[in-house]
């Protein structure tokens, strides 16, 4: 499950503050815009804004699922669908980023998926 919260190594550019404010791209369509970043230690991932599709809910995506970053245009592309986020344990726009409760439930969520697609 470690690797799911590690952005990719042969990423173009990091995942720093620069990205805040990017859009996030599934395979399947666009899932929002970057809000903020994780302000814990090892527990990398990404706090999106996802707007009409989650009905004005904030998500989560660690940054293992970051497929790619495009500067120029400004966009993430994550390596899960937007109904495989959808699914994900809800994360509540007033809640810590640094709650390791939410953080592990999710971490546990993704990684069964990328051991599915395996």
């Amino acid at each position: 499950m470690e690797t799911i919260w590690t952005g990719p190594a042969e990423l173009d550019r990091a995942l720093d503050d620069d990205v805040i404010g990017y859009g996030v791209e599934a395979p399947d369509g666009s899932v929002g815009t970057v809000i903020r970043l994780s302000p814990v230690p090892g527990f990398g991932h990404l706090v999106i804004d996802a707007g009409v599709w989650k009905f004005g809910r904030s998500v989560v995506v660690p940054a293992g699922l970051v497929t790619a970053v495009d500067g120029a245009d400004r966009v993430i592309r994550v390596g899960c669908t937007k109904e495989q986020i959808k699914d994900a344990p809800r994360f509540e726009r007033d809640q810590d980023t640094g709650d390791l409760f939410y953080l592990r439930k999710l971490g546990t969520y993704y990684a069964s998926l990328a051991a599915a697609s395996e």
